[in-house]
């Protein structure tokens, strides 16, 4: 199995899995994917039903054009239960929390494989998620980001992490392994998602608007969220400027008149044009569609 292409996925928004009425308006939030929680929202008691109502979930989201995910348990005998219930037709991915090696994932995987050859699915439709919580995970984040092509994208999961650490959710704990999330993601040609703050912290939209705008420049290609009003900012921040589309089409353009000339450089805007430029000129132009 080759690894597909990366997905465009700017804003995944959590809904807890056993709340109907949240479940039922999720497609209308405007994210580009919906991941519904089986795990740290839904309370013990309400599993069961969360998962009986998993298939009939998906398909509605995924009805509406949205990527329909869903966040297993990490435990063995619950993510068993959990595979089973999600893995139907519309799921584009299992989100899989706390990996912190890659056994489990290519495990995971494999099991995903079975489902889909038992219930008539195309082979390879349904990614993983990776949510990186622990610092032990740190150490083999190269390992995990490429322990299988089923895996699509990448991400710390800030709370569970900084708790990890006995620390908080702040830019001095958050910063390095984020970093070192973006930096395993890039390597292995995986989404990279994430920001240096608190998923949970939607009190001041515009700080948060900022932070996604600065995880777009550090290299972050979209975000995991738990509110509907971080998902505009989210579509907003990692979707390139009109005035950023401009300059690559320019870069570009250019890139090809010098390649017809022999020339390896060129200038654009009075600044130096090379390779690396080009490629990021290129980045821009499909993160435009």
């Amino acid at each position: 199995m080759t690894r597909p292409s990366p997905p465009r996925w700017r804003s995944l928004l959590f809904v807890p899995a056993h709340v109907e009425r949240f479940v039922a308006r999720a497609h209308e939030r405007g994210a580009d994917g919906v991941i519904l929680d089986l795990e740290d929202a839904v309370p013990p008691a309400e599993k069961e039903g969360a998962r009986a109502r998993l298939a009939a979930s998906v398909a509605g989201i995924a009805r509406a054009g949205t990527a329909a995910m869903v966040r297993v348990n990490h435990g063995l005998r619950a993510i068993g239960r959990d595979l089973e219930a999600a893995v139907h037709p519309g799921l584009a991915a299992i989100v899989l929390p706390k990996v912190e090696e890659p056994g489990f994932v290519r495990e995971v995987a494999e099991a995903v494989g079975e489902l889909e050859a038992e219930r008539g699915l195309p082979a390879g439709g349904v990614r993983l998620v990776l949510q990186v919580e622990t610092p032990g995970a740190l150490f083999g984040l190269p390992a995990i980001a490429g322990a299988h092509p089923r895996v699509a994208a990448m991400t710390l999961g800030p709370e569970d992490y900084s708790a990890a650490m006995g620390g908080v959710p702040e830019e001095d704990v958050l910063f390095a392994p984020n970093y070192a999330v973006l930096l395993a993601a890039r390597a292995a040609g995986i989404l990279p998602l994430g920001f240096v703050g608190s998923i949970g912290d939607f009190s001041d939209i515009p700080a948060f608007a900022e932070r996604a705008r600065r995880a777009r420049r550090m290299g972050f290609r979209g975000a995991l969220v738990v509110h509907p009003s971080q998902v505009g900012p989210l579509n907003e921040a990692f979707a390139p400027t009109a005035e950023e589309t401009a300059w690559a089409r320019r870069v570009v353009e250019g890139d090809r008149a010098a390649r017809a000339e022999g020339r390896g450089a060129f200038q654009v805007d009075g600044r130096m044009v090379d390779l690396p430029v080009v490629r990021r000129a290129e980045e821009i132009l499909a993160l435009a569609g």
